[in-house]
């Protein structure tokens, strides 16, 4: 039925009512994360300030399956399921015997992934009378998904971005506002941290850390108001779960199992959220991809960061998670995968990689964008610059099935399109668009604030 289609699709009646999480079926529990005035492992009271208890609950379950609330299924069902798609066109181009399917997230009202959470997340906030969330955003993907979550429950939504995606694409800004959300450039005069970075430098190019810090300052201060985060934490990545959880099936439709996973890691839960089922498979011993992180080169929290507990945010307000980071007060290359512009790694993702689980490289943005033309010009779809970096990775790999004649199985995830984001595929077009050349020094200074614990 399926065997010469470009896509394979689900009905909503199969689309999976649970989401999957991982964490009782870690070989090793993970470090707790830590109280920033104690230094003592944090406690659900010690989170409540900032989120809904049903949300604390998720973040510390050992449940394997949590039931997606009807609420949400409702919400969901206004995009997925997403479809999979079997990238024949860019298989003939590569000339290669792998086949390379991805699952596209772009058909989802923000035009990315990120609304798997967010809609969660305005839920269960909605449900226990908050009126009002705050957020970070750095492309802006995540800001724009929780302002349509929160416009699904009649929630305010107060977002702040990060400077360089500010002002490099205004458009994001009007999709945020469209859908109810109230945008400020971070660092922003709002908040006194941010007002004391734009005194140094009032043309700051910002960073997550530092937008992170001015939305939780502005939550914490607010009775009525919590904060909701797009990647890092425990359930995040679990609400993304339902993208493997229904790739699993279109690929049972075709009779197909991976040998290579790979995916786009900024903070790690478009990653997590196609990876940990087929990862739970592997573990269950019914499947032996490999499975790769694909980071920027600009931006190499996996690759070349520390693994050890380090605050989520720049102004050290936050709990310390223990992860793989590049130090709290490192301000990446203003590259266009803005999403990817994370100093820390989810601590999930990086308890993985410390376990060997899952593999890590990173890839320059130039050869990203030059995946991104391949692609583009054969499957159709503009894609976003985060995801460049997991088609890029998909692309070697195809290449070297080309060299090798093996008939690999090759899984990603097309996490977004890249419609308000030409201006980056105009500064590529125009040959503008250079690599950063991150120097480990710079790395090291940042490192000197990190907490030696």
């Amino acid at each position: 039925m399926f065997e010469n289609d470009n896509k394979i699709l689900l009905t909503e009646d199969e689309m999976p009512t649970q989401w999957y999480n991982i964490l009782p079926d870690l070989p090793e529990p993970m470090a707790p994360p830590l109280h920033p005035g104690t230094m003592q492992p944090a406690t659900a009271e010690d989170f409540a300030p900032l989120f809904p208890m049903a949300l604390i609950e998720q973040e510390m379950s050992q449940e394997r399956f949590i039931d997606i609330p009807g609420e949400v299924l409702d919400v969901y069902k206004l995009w997925r399921p997403s479809p999979l798609f079997r990238a024949r066109r860019l298989e003939k181009l590569l000339d290669t015997p792998a086949k390379i399917y991805y699952k596209y997230e772009g058909v989802s009202p923000a035009g990315s992934h990120k609304p798997n959470t967010a809609v969660p997340q305005a839920y269960y906030n909605y449900k226990e009378g908050i009126k009002k969330l705050t957020t970070e955003t750095g492309a802006g993907q995540w800001g724009t998904s929780l302002a349509f979550a929160c416009s699904q429950f009649g929630m305010e939504c107060e977002i702040w971005q990060v400077a360089a995606s500010y002002r490099s694409k205004p458009y994001r800004k009007t999709m945020m506002e469209i859908y109810g959300g109230i945008l400020h450039p971070s660092p922003s005069d709002r908040t006194e941290y941010g007002r004391s970075l734009l005194a140094e430098d009032p043309n700051h190019p910002g960073s997550l850390g530092i937008a992170i810090s001015e939305a939780v300052g502005e939550a914490a201060a607010n009775p009525e108001a919590r904060y909701a985060l797009g990647s890092v934490l425990n359930h995040v990545l679990m609400h993304q779960t339902i993208i493997g959880e229904e790739a699993l099936l279109q690929l049972a439709k075709v009779g197909e199992t991976p040998d290579v996973l790979v995916g786009c890691t900024g903070g790690g839960s478009n990653f997590g959220g196609l990876a940990f089922p087929f990862l739970r498979e592997k573990m269950a011993g019914k499947m032996n991809p490999t499975i790769r992180c694909v980071e920027p080169s600009a931006c190499p929290t996996l690759t070349l960061g520390e693994f050890r507990y380090d605050f989520g945010d720049t102004a050290g307000m936050t709990p310390l998670m223990k992860m793989h980071t590049l130090g709290h007060d490192f301000i990446p290359d203003t590259i266009h995968a803005g999403g990817l512009r994370y100093h820390g790694m989810a601590p999930l993702v990086s308890h993985l990689y410390e376990l060997g689980m899952v593999e890590a490289i990173n890839i320059p943005q130039t050869e990203c964008f030059e995946g991104a033309l391949k692609f583009a010009r054969t499957e159709g779809i503009v894609p976003a610059p985060e995801p460049t970096h997991a088609i890029a990775a998909a692309i070697r790999e195809a290449l070297a099935c080309k060299e090798s004649g093996e008939e690999k199985v090759i899984l990603t995830a097309l996490c977004g399109h890249g419609h308000l984001d030409l201006a980056a595929y105009e500064n590529f077009l125009a040959g503008q668009m250079v690599d950063a050349d991150l120097e480990q020094s710079v790395i090291d200074k940042s490192m000197e604030t990190v907490p030696n614990l």
